[in-house]
């Protein structure tokens, strides 16, 4: 057992991803600071959260270029959690570490979610208007989109009905997309000296966003039975996390290794599975993805959670391997460990570690105390 990240971060590693089995447990995020800031004086510049990564663009503006007020960022910056106290440290360590540094030398701060959850999906109208802006052309939209609403409303998921996924003006709007992408690449020698490489790479994000809009309302609207469609959702919105993240190493490759942060669901290695209204849905993350095509520059750390005073968790017999009763957390190989079923949880998106996630892992973070965390512990 350790408690230092440098033991589990191999020379090889270009993408570090840490996972939680449940977004409810405030330990987890406190302790991902902890270690980041110990990532950070091992060459890590770049960091990457489990939400909209549209949005996070304001976040980065914020901690890299000091625009706006961390009330603002935080408030505009996430579509998930940006009320949470660590979420909250994270954003003014960052600025803190950025202010006094050249350039070269920030920690820059990205999302890698899709701009949507797994029941609700917004319209790709105003992804689109941003671009056409930037490109300086008059193409309608707007017409075309119709009512946000249509495209927004939990039925246009749930119901593939009522979902405008395959409409004609669905079409026409992917089409569009295309068309827009095609024609921001063929105008970069021009475009990008007269704003900047970072605000061509802004309208590629919002025109990557609307695009991955109109694939996920497509597969919202297919006529397939309920498990098959749900399991396309969720694997059409870990595609779209995928291709983020590629394109954010993209950008970091030469700066510095990445930590990822999001639930072990979409960064384990092993198959994803997910047991809602009598479906057992599978598919395959991120983690897997990039496992796949990153080989040993891919390290991925699981999160585990002991007894929890929330009662999140109620893991003792589970995870007595991993427990070491005189520190509240601490950093385990993954190699020989064995898992325990265990019992139904208060939290339907808390995921006890299964026996293929730990196989997948390189090592665990197991949360052994998590009511005597504090952020001393870390």
């Amino acid at each position: 057992m350790s408690q230092n990240i440098r033991d589990f971060v191999p020379s090889t590693c270009e993408l570090l991803a840490f996972g939680e089995p449940t977004h409810q447990e405030p330990a987890f995020p406190l302790l991902r600071n902890a270690l980041f800031a110990q990532l950070v004086e091992l060459g890590f510049r770049s960091i990457a959260l489990e939400s909209d990564r549209v949005a996070a663009l304001t976040v980065d503006d914020y901690v890299r270029n000091g625009i706006g007020s961390l009330d603002e960022v935080m408030r505009t910056g996430f579509s998930h959690f940006g009320d949470l106290a660590a979420n909250r440290e994270l954003v003014a360590w960052i600025r803190d570490y950025n202010a006094n540094r050249p350039p070269a030398e920030h920690v820059a701060f990205y999302g890698f979610d899709a701009p949507l959850d797994n029941t609700s999906a917004p319209s790709p109208r105003r992804y689109l208007e941003f671009a056409r802006d930037y490109l300086h052309l008059e193409t309608e939209i707007a017409d075309l989109a119709g009512d946000d609403e249509r495209w927004h409303r939990d039925a246009a998921i749930l119901d593939p009905a009522m979902s405008p996924g395959d409409t004609e003006e669905a079409r026409r709007l992917q089409a569009l997309a295309d068309d827009l992408l095609n024609t921001l690449y063929a105008r970069a020698p021009e475009l990008i000296p007269a704003t900047s490489e970072a605000e061509w790479r802004r309208a590629a994000v919002h025109l990557t966003a609307a695009r991955g809009l109109l694939r996920y309302h497509r597969q919202s609207a297919r006529r397939v039975d309920e498990t098959t469609r749900i399991s396309g959702l969720l694997a059409t919105r870990d595609v779209l996390m995928t291709e983020n993240i590629r394109d954010i190493r993209d950008i970091e490759a030469q700066r510095g290794p990445t930590l990822l942060y999001g639930h072990n669901v979409h960064l384990q290695r092993n198959l994803s599975t997910m047991s809602m209204a009598g479906m057992t849905l599978r598919w395959y993350g991120p983690g897997a993805v990039l496992s796949s095509l990153f080989g040993d520059r891919f390290t991925f750390l699981a999160g585990s959670l002991g007894p929890s005073p929330s009662g999140l968790a109620d893991n003792e017999p589970a995870e007595a391997g991993l427990r070491d009763r005189s520190v509240p957390w601490g950093l385990f190989p993954a190699a020989g460990l064995t898992a325990t079923p265990t019992g139904p949880t208060s939290d339907p998106s808390y995921f006890p570690l299964d026996q293929e996630t730990i196989d997948g892992a390189d090592a665990i973070l197991h949360i052994a105390e998590s009511g005597a965390l504090v952020a001393g512990d870390a």
